[in-house]
């Protein structure tokens, strides 16, 4: 058969029909079989025109495979984590391609326990399995079976806060026409708080661009309602809402990294003692609070599949990554988009801080760069060049996920995406936001004697 090429290194992603289509939906729900034999699988959708019918595909696959679906349909990828955790399930697919263009789909690969299936744990097996095309003959077939886990899913949501002392805030949320909205109408009669919904009705097409609060272009909509408003706290998630993304009451985008220091300390507070997993792009804020607090900070390479399988190994309270990925151990050690906000809600509710208050002594403490792309013809070739020039000086060298190199008053990391072509740099100082500003300019004029350009995101 013909090879599939949406194959990623954690899912399949791909633009419909050439390189996903309800063939090859049908095909890999079937090597997934193959591979993992399950009994029971969850499979759930987003919003995208083509998610129902690449999920009935997928479900088709299964059923002839002998394998019995649990059909939870619309839902946002946590919702996949969610089901196949709770219902004790043998594995999970959930059809989405979260913020790629609306002419983009994919799926993604859950065993028991809601482990993830990326490119080392049974990714390439079941592309190959899919590609080669002889699969067994089942001694029965499966059957579909239409599932609401919708109230246990909200119920484990609200489990993260204290409604008795949560206080009427005013929050501004952007669901880019993607589906978190549907969570966020779900909560609202359960909660004490206004929202100011943005671009909220679910809508596959995207009309107002696509749902990645990671551009910078899609700032200024939830900035602008939240001065409005006046709100408190000012929230975007992407098209499939397991990145959770944060302005505070002025409407200053907060930088991911500030945020995984700030639920570090609200989850040691809770859980004394207790493990951190972070990446190593940004780190030393993250590692200052888990010291302060008693934890214990444990560093994993970026990506969902490595930070989760980290999180299981520490048994940790809470994983970070300067990305909006959030990971709990409550939550099947899966990262979730609606947990962080909840969560973050609850903090300006006990402490009667907004979230500036909350951050900005961290933002003195270690200013940041956030992460800043470059698109370079030889990306292994810029990494090598920017070792050579800065590691003679560093004090220290790690290479967990590309390169970091730390000096007394800063430090960086340089990495390619896992994703996508890109080269991505982090650079952080103690107290210099001047001394972080020059040494990112200086090093982004070194890889631009290397070809790089400005990328999107």
């Amino acid at each position: 058969m013909d090879p599939i090429t949406a194959f990623k290194a954690y899912d399949l992603r791909g633009r419909i029909p050439h390189e996903l289509n309800p063939d090859i939906a049908y095909r890999v729900a079937r090597g997934y079989a193959e591979f993992l034999k399950p009994r029971r699988v969850c499979v759930g959708r987003d919003i995208r025109l083509s998610s129902a019918e690449l999920a009935a595909s997928v479900s088709r696959g299964l059923v002839d495979s002998g394998v019995d679906v649990q059909d939870i349909g619309l839902c946002g990828t946590e919702g996949v984590y969610f089901a196949t955790s709770a219902l004790g399930l043998d594995g999970g697919i959930m059809v989405t391609a979260s913020h790629n263009p609306p002419d983009y789909n994919g799926l993604k690969f859950v065993r028991e326990g809601a482990r993830p299936i990326s490119g080392d744990t049974g990714l390439r097996d079941i592309r190959r399995l899919a590609e080669a095309g002889a699969f067994a003959t089942p001694l029965r077939a499966g059957q579909v079976t239409h599932v609401d886990t919708g109230r246990r899913y909200i119920e484990h949501l609200l489990s993260y806060v204290d409604h008795r002392t949560l206080k009427p805030l005013t929050i501004v949320c952007n669901a880019g026409n993607g589906g978190a909205g549907l969570i966020v109408d779900q909560l609202e009669p359960l909660l004490p708080f206004r929202f100011v919904k943005l671009l909220h009705r679910p809508d596959g097409t995207f009309p107002n661009g696509v749902p990645n609060p990671m551009l910078v272009q899609n700032h200024a909509p939830v900035a602008a309602a939240v001065r409005r408003e006046r709100a408190d706290l000012g929230i975007a998630w992407d098209g499939d809402y397991d990145r959770c993304f944060f302005f505070d009451g002025g409407g200053t985008f907060i930088e991911g990294y500030y945020v995984v220091g700030l639920l570090a300390s609200v989850f040691l507070g809770r859980n004394p003692g207790a493990r951190i997993v972070h990446d190593p792009r940004l780190t030393w804020n993250t590692l200052d609070i888990v010291a302060a607090h008693g934890g214990t900070a444990v560093q994993c390479k970026s990506g969902h599949a490595f930070i989760k399988a980290a999180m299981r190994e520490a048994d940790a309270v809470y994983g970070g990554e300067m990305s909006a990925h959030h990971y709990f151990r409550d939550f099947s050690y899966c990262d979730s988009g609606m947990i962080p906000w909840l969560v973050v809600a609850q903090v300006l509710s006990d402490t009667g801080q907004s979230l500036q208050e909350l951050v900005a002594e961290r933002m003195r403490l270690f200013p940041a760069s956030g992460e800043i792309n470059r698109r370079v013809p030889d990306a292994p070739a810029a990494i090598a060049a920017v070792q050579a020039r800065y590691q003679p000086l560093a004090l220290r060298v790690d290479q967990t996920d590309g390169l970091s190199l730390e000096f007394d008053r800063w430090r960086l990391n340089l990495r390619s995406s896992n994703t996508e072509p890109l080269l991505r740099l982090n650079v952080e100082s103690r107290g210099d936001a001047a001394l972080m500003a020059a040494k990112t300019e200086e090093l982004l004029a070194f890889l631009g004697t290397m070809g790089a350009v400005a990328a999107d995101h």
